[in-house]
């Protein structure tokens, strides 16, 4: 199973934004340096994030990034959703029962169930007392 360099980015992003003090954001340049990403690269997937209502930006000198829901509240689930879509990891194209679909894909499916549950119940709030200090540090002296 993989996920995409963008998921990938994503979640980093938002572990980072997440270390934020409150109420302080971080601009794109200095998150993409954070992470020796290209600053395009980066834009895209926040795009996509701000989309899905995970960060806003706030224009402007001070302005950047910062989480717009609660910092509580963010799984790895809602960060994968809102990048990778919501298609399923598994698709047969045989029928090896007319009733009942493909035998394999719902074997598959019960599993990407279990692990969407999973990721459903893992916080990115609690990967953040993780982020080392140097992390931390740096994150905070690029924050505005």
């Amino acid at each position: 199973m993989k996920y995409s360099k963008a998921t990938n980015y994503a979640l980093h992003t938002m572990v980072y934004l997440i270390t934020l003090p409150k109420g302080r954001t971080i601009g794109m340049q200095s998150l993409a340096e954070i992470q020796d990403l290209s600053p395009t690269y980066l834009s895209k997937i926040l795009t996509k994030l701000a989309k899905g209502g995970l960060i806003e930006s706030t224009p402007g000198v001070k302005g950047g990034y910062k989480v717009s829901k609660s910092r509580d509240d963010i799984s790895f689930l809602d960060v994968i959703k809102t990048v990778e879509g919501e298609t399923n990891l598994f698709h047969c194209s045989i029928e090896h029962n007319q009733n009942k679909g493909c035998m394999i894909e719902n074997v598959m499916i019960q599993a990407e169930e279990n692990m969407k549950e999973e990721l459903a119940n893992t916080f990115l709030i609690d990967l953040a007392d993780q982020v080392d200090e140097n992390s931390r540090s740096l994150i905070k002296g690029k924050a505005n």
